[in-house]
């Protein structure tokens, strides 16, 4: 009994010893075990069925690779569009295309260097001298302008034009006086609307009448051509009951309230009067300091010395 139990006791030591392991080798261990835990899980959660999905995809490419060969084919067939064009125009890589040799372009651009039209496709073949055939096949795409096609009748209302413009010349427009005008002979005017027939009334209100049609360049918002057009409808007529100005014994609020003069200059009027005596003319005015000379003309004749 005594020699069992101690053949067992032996035993169990021997066995204990097989599982006795260092530190650094239970740690490998750990570290093996996890890796294993590791791939495992690997392989049960992962989806190794590549070959379908690359066939779902290959599929779906070729089906929209067929898309593509159809609209090819639909192009192919489909005609190209033709477009009308003056064959006065023709570029070089225009008459290429359309069948054309260089000496046969080359006649037609010479031709054009002269200012010369081609107006039908008789003309276009004899200038260009092309076959018969090839002006067949390209004569349907030659675009003439209207007037070309409607000879007669461009030339008809050409002719009417030219009698009207010449009867409007020859109409004979009564001139008005300036001073007499009213809004609805200012609107007339070509370039005058309400707005600057009303700015003239008020001008002339305001001066009392105009003495001169240099005037409306004074005017805002009258263009030259505006001016123009007045001078040939309108003329300045001064009427006797033009009240002047006296200019040896006007008061200064009454200079003051002349639009030519500022009440600075008004002042000025009235210091040098007082001092040198009676103007005996525009030049004796022209001295003072700031007057408008290149206004004296005009406002000399509302004065009177």
């Amino acid at each position: 009994m005594q020699i069992r139990t101690s053949f067992i006791s032996m035993n169990f030591i021997h066995f204990k010893h097989i599982f006795h392991f260092t530190k650094y080798q239970r740690t490998g261990l750990v570290i093996l075990f996890c890796i294993m835990i590791l791939l495992q899980s690997i392989y049960f959660f992962s989806d190794f069925n590549i070959s379908e999905n690359q066939s779902l995809a290959k599929n779906g490419w070729l089906a929209l690779q067929s898309e593509i060969d159809n609209e090819k084919s639909v192009q192919k067939n489909n005609k190209p569009v033709s477009y009308l064009f003056n064959p006065n125009f023709i570029s070089d890589y225009k008459g290429y295309k359309l069948g054309m040799s260089v000496e046969e372009i080359d006649r037609l651009i010479a031709f054009r260097k002269e200012n010369k039209y081609v107006n039908s496709a008789e003309e276009f073949q004899k200038v260009t001298g092309i076959s018969d055939s090839l002006l067949n096949k390209i004569s349907p795409l030659f675009k003439f302008p209207d007037w070309v096609q409607n000879k007669t009748h461009f030339k008809t209302e050409k002719i009417e034009y030219a009698q009207k413009s010449f009867s409007k010349k020859v109409e004979k427009f009564e001139i008005l006086d300036i001073n007499h005008a009213t809004q609805e002979d200012l609107i007339k005017i070509y370039g005058i609307g309400e707005g600057l027939s009303s700015r003239i009334l008020k001008q002339k209100e305001v001066l009392g009448c105009f003495v001169s049609m240099d005037q409306m360049n004074e005017i805002w918002g009258l263009s030259p051509e505006v001016i123009s057009e007045l001078n040939k409808h309108f003329k300045v007529i001064i009427p006797s009951t033009l009240k002047k100005i006296d200019i040896n014994n006007a008061s200064l609020k009454e200079l003051s309230q002349f639009p030519y003069f500022k009440y600075a200059l008004a002042k000025q009027i009235v210091t040098y009067r007082s001092m040198n005596g009676d103007f005996a003319n525009i030049e004796d005015l022209a001295k003072i300091k700031d007057f408008p000379v290149e206004k004296a003309k005009i406002i000399s004749l509302y004065l009177e010395y």
